[in-house]
């Protein structure tokens, strides 16, 4: 595995590799970041990985400065998996002076989890931009776990006519049905046992047995901070009207200092 970290070398190197699959990530990696490479391997002759925390996409109050990096790990978990290319720039190399240009994703930007994180979905896919101008992938592979980031990242590259196909990978979970995040290493362990029942919350709206309102109380009586469970259509994230049947429920909460997403469809 080759890894670099400017720009020219990248695209020297990527263009050497031929038609190539692009996972990008903000490292701290786990199984289902290797599930994402792995799907990535079944899309291209070639594999690419970045690792870059983003400051564009943290609020003043976020955890940009604790965000968990683990790079020395990371770089061996993705040479298991034969990854031909890891890209991992320096803050003042995708952002070598103040970045002015912003992408505005529209008013789904400020749906859901932009409207506890204003401005997180301009720093997304502002960053996602630059990440494949840089790379120029011929698909580019997001989990699902991250409903509304897929979303954003698809009508992107849709509206801008960027020639890249977008994959979907499926959720990694814990055996208990937690989502796997970088973001559960804050959980302490009555946190991590407490955890799971995000996902037992929006399995109980997915089936019917609780409406989505009934599904946020449950986690608010159960000493969650609940910032929405909201069922959408799955094409737009729009407001699903009666008689639709494509549909996903997303849920965001806080438990203790941690705040956790989660999303299923049904």
């Amino acid at each position: 595995m080759r890894i670099v970290r400017d720009i020219a070398t990248l695209r020297a190197a990527a263009a050497a590799l031929g038609p190539l699959a692009f996972v990008p990530t903000m490292g701290n990696l786990h199984a289902g970041h290797v599930s994402l490479v792995q799907l990535a391997r079944r899309h291209a002759g070639a594999v690419a990985v970045s690792i870059f925390v983003n400051r564009l996409q943290f609020s003043p109050s976020e955890d940009f400065d604790r965000y968990p990096r683990s790079f020395e790990q990371d770089r061996r978990l993705l040479e298991s998996q034969g990854v031909e290319l890891l890209f991992a720039p320096a803050e003042s190399v995708l952002y070598p002076r103040p970045q002015s240009f912003i992408v505005h994703p529209g008013p789904l930007g400020g749906e859901l989890e932009g409207r506890f994180r204003p401005g997180f979905f301009n720093g997304v896919a502002t960053v996602v931009l630059k990440l494949f101008n840089a790379v120029r992938p011929a698909a580019a592979v997001f989990g699902k776990k991250d409903y509304q980031q897929l979303a954003v990242v698809r009508e992107m590259v849709r509206q801008l006519d960027l020639a890249i196909e977008i994959v979907a990978g499926e959720t990694a979970r814990e055996a208990d049905g937690l989502a796997m995040s970088s973001r559960n290493a804050y959980l302490s362990p009555k946190e991590r046992t407490e955890a799971p029942r995000l996902y037992g919350a929006l399995q109980a709206v997915s089936k019917g047995t609780k409406s989505a309102r009934q599904a946020f109380d449950e986690l608010a009586a159960a000493g969650w901070k609940p910032d929405y469970v909201e069922v959408r259509r799955r094409a737009d994230l729009e407001v699903p009207q009666a008689a639709e049947r494509e549909l996903v429920v997303l849920g965001a909460a806080r438990l203790g200092g941690t705040r956790l997403i989660d999303n299923l469809e049904f």
